[in-house]
């Protein structure tokens, strides 16, 4: 008896998201000679500031990029210095600090916009479909599924890949989980033409990051190219703070006042990572997913990096995102039904992420502590 999973010889495959996970399951199944669209919420690929920047790991998100052919490009992109890192207590003085070895390329920085555009232009003309917001999956779990879309349209698919981040659209087609607040929050600030404008800051991050904490709050500051600085307030407080302060978003000065209070015993160096920047705070509480999260097979919709194990910032999201990706379009590749494909790709993917779940769980607290980290361990680098 055939099964009806594997519904054409030639499935439709319909990959939600434009990051850095969702177009690298693209570019792989392109290069297997694999159609596939990808659809995007944004207008266009310009519509937004992608954000900071990202370290890709030799054993992950390199991994992925070489599948994709894309890991000689990636090295001329990235910053090997951007490896350097600092940690500091909140008197300002220096705790630990890496200075990246000549030829060092374990991981790498790169602007997530760079990357983005990396993968964009990999891709063949008229791959992602922009504007396009899901608003639901519909259709039998054995297929085809019906996608649509907040604008009307709609389309059919023998695969959908969530790739649509934290508050994934795709996730409630196979998952009722949700991210749930971490209890800790960053507040992002901006610093533009560093070297000139604010050359204090500029040696107090390095070339690469800097961080220190004080067990009930943290700073981590981070160079991006094109002579910027982001750097980020790291605090324990409700998800709702500003506006239980009396605040918006849009007043700058008023934040600016909170925070001096809250950093009021660190020292003046430091706390000018959160006075002297250029424009608005960014506020970013930070959610993650069940420990763990798992649901039942579906035969025709999976899901990949945060739409899948959504856990705080710790430099692995993308990383896992991008192996995800590369995983499961291989095992589209090398599987003859898409049911096989999930199945083959799922078996590895939810202990992997399992694991790292249940290791960074309440990670965000650690980002607060005073503790150096585990590989902090030889203070001659």
């Amino acid at each position: 008896m055939t099964t009806t999973t594997n519904t054409t010889p030639t499935p439709r495959i319909a990959i939600i998201g434009a990051g850095p996970g969702g177009l690298t399951c693209a570019r792989i199944l392109q290069r297997h000679g694999i159609t596939v669209t990808v659809h995007d919420r944004e207008t266009g690929p310009d519509a937004r500031n992608q954000g900071g920047t990202l370290d890709l790991h030799e054993d992950n998100g390199q991994i992925a990029l070489r599948e994709a052919g894309l890991l000689e490009e990636f090295f001329r992109l990235s910053r090997a210095e951007g490896q350097e890192s600092r940690q500091m207590d909140a008197a300002g003085a220096i705790l630990f600090h890496h200075v990246p070895e000549e030829g060092e390329s374990f991981k790498p920085e790169i602007d997530r916009g760079q990357l983005r555009d990396l993968l964009l232009d990999s891709l063949k003309p008229g791959t992602v479909h922009w504007g396009h917001t899901l608003r639901s999956v519909d259709g039998p779990a054995e297929g085809p599924r019906q996608l649509r879309f907040t604008d009307g349209t709609t389309t059919d698919a023998d695969l959908v890949i969530g790739a649509d981040g934290a508050w994934s659209k795709v996730r409630s087609a196979i998952s009722l989980a949700t991210p749930r607040y971490s209890g800790v929050s960053f507040l992002e600030a901006w610093f533009d033409d560093v070297d000139s404008r604010h050359p204090d800051i500029a040696d107090l991050v390095g070339q690469g990051s800097a961080a220190a904490a004080d067990g009930d709050r943290g700073l981590f500051a981070q160079r991006n190219s094109g002579d910027h600085i982001r750097v980020y307030a790291i605090q324990r407080v409700p998800a709702d703070w500003i506006t239980a302060q009396g605040l918006t978003t849009q007043d700058t000065d008023g934040i600016r006042a909170f925070l001096l209070d809250q950093y009021r015993d660190w020292s003046p160096r430091l706390r000018r990572l959160i006075t002297d920047n250029d424009g608005r705070y960014v506020d970013r509480p930070i959610h993650a997913l069940p420990v763990p999260h798992t649901w039942e097979h579906n035969p025709t919709v999976t899901l990949l990096g945060d739409a899948a194990h959504l856990m705080p910032p710790l430099g692995v999201g993308v990383n896992l995102a991008m192996l995800d990706a590369c995983e499961l379009a291989l095992a589209v590749v090398n599987h003859h039904s898409i049911d096989d494909a999930i199945h083959a790709y799922e078996k590895t993917m939810l202990p992997r992420s399992h694991e790292m779940q249940q290791l960074l769980d309440n990670g965000a607290e650690a980002l607060l502590s005073t503790e150096l980290p585990d590989f902090a361990t030889d203070d001659s680098n």
